[in-house]
């Protein structure tokens, strides 16, 4: 594997949180076999409850909260405007 080499899935852990939505953990990554039959899985954590999630990377933070999608979207939006910003140097600080 080189280290160069971007991973094919991210892998995460999902913790059920009562009256809360559910909160995604990433604890790792798979990174594909140059022969394509199989996966390197990198784990920086183990999930308490024996399950892990992979998923394709989406260049988001490490951690998310999952919600309905009508009660995330101006937070979504001003995540991303602030994200930019701060990519580009500028103020985070908008409302």
């Amino acid at each position: 594997m080189a280290s160069t080499q971007q991973p094919t899935y991210q892998a995460y852990t999902v913790v059920k949180r009562e009256n809360q939505d559910d909160y995604w953990l990433n604890i790792g990554a798979a990174f594909m076999h140059q022969d394509g039959d199989g996966f390197n899985i990198m784990l920086q954590a183990l999930p308490i409850n024996g399950k892990i999630v992979l998923r394709p990377p989406k260049g988001e933070p490490e951690t998310h909260e999952t919600a309905p999608k009508e009660n995330n979207g101006e937070r979504d939006r001003q995540t991303i405007r602030n994200e930019n910003d701060r990519r580009h140097g500028n103020r985070t600080d908008r409302k």
